[in-house]
């Protein structure tokens, strides 16, 4: 997803604000969304519903058009890692993962985040890895202060994904800057050393998004060129935030928000609730109770 040799780019706290309108935007449409998703449901009927909430709030969906990308959304079943397609031919049924990716332009600035939906009687152990998954975002988030470097960011994910739990963190796919394009410096793996790669500074904004997998780490692409799956079929999990470096190595600023998603899903029959597994962490950066 990333070039070498491009430069990060430091917003002002006026253009910080105008990329968190765009990354809420993004979570409000995963929340409509997350309201909507039940079995039976097609891919090609979450994107229409998306595109249009996004238009009809004054804004441009991110992805659409861009490196020729067809969607507004990308929806990823199952054993699809990232950047699923979604059509009328993806029927959303009982057990599966959805893990969908959004993005928004608002004021020419991108916002980006993504979650996975758990819909209906999802096996223990693919609730097990979204759990987890998303529990380790947190701690890439957490190591995001300024005087650390992209490794400690990339080791927080690495080490309690793939040493911790056993599963395995996607090398192929990687989180990245944010600001008036959807990808800039730096690359933020999921793998990686802690005091290696470039040095935080507080003004950076980037995309934290563990790709995770139940079995074997390797992917591949299919022949639509988009869609990114696990070669040994196992499923995976993708969550995203997008957050800006803060001043004197204080906690980042969380620009998204999951918590209108998980509210959604709580308040959805069809959907199961992927738990905190460190309510304290995640309060730090999003309290528990919404103003």
């Amino acid at each position: 997803m990333g070039r070498k040799g491009r430069k990060m780019i430091y917003k002002t706290p006026e253009e910080i604000e105008r990329s968190r309108v765009a990354c809420l935007l993004v979570c409000e449409t995963l929340t409509e969304v997350g309201k909507l998703l039940r079995p039976g449901m097609t891919g090609q009927q979450i994107d229409t519903f998306a595109e249009e909430y996004i238009r009809d709030h004054g804004a441009v969906p991110g992805f659409k058009g861009l490196y020729g990308c067809p969607s507004t959304l990308l929806v990823s079943r199952n054993e699809e890692v990232v950047h699923g397609l979604p059509d009328e031919n993806q029927v959303f049924e009982d057990g599966d993962i959805l893990s969908i990716d959004c993005g928004t332009i608002v004021d020419e600035f991108y916002g980006d985040a993504a979650y996975t939906f758990c819909v209906g009687d999802v096996a223990e152990p693919t609730m097990e890895l979204c759990r987890r998954t998303k529990h380790s975002l947190y701690l890439g988030i957490d190591a995001a202060r300024q005087g650390n470097r992209v490794g400690d960011v990339s080791h927080a994910v690495q080490h309690y994904t793939e040493r911790e739990c056993g599963y395995g963190a996607v090398r192929e796919l990687v989180g990245h800057g944010l600001g008036r394009n959807l990808h800039e410096a730096p690359d933020v793996p999921n793998f990686g050393k802690r005091g290696r790669g470039p040095v935080l500074k507080a003004g950076l904004i980037i995309a934290i998004e563990p790709m995770i997998t139940l079995g074997k780490r390797s992917v591949v692409s299919r022949e639509d060129g988009w869609t990114i799956i696990t070669v040994d079929g196992s499923p995976a999990a993708h969550y995203e935030h997008s957050i800006a470096i803060t001043a004197n190595g204080a906690p980042a600023d969380l620009m998204s928000d999951h918590r209108p998603i998980e509210e959604a899903i709580r308040n959805n029959p069809n959907l199961k609730v992927v738990d905190n597994l460190d309510e304290e962490l995640v309060a730090r950066y999003q309290p528990l109770v919404m103003a």
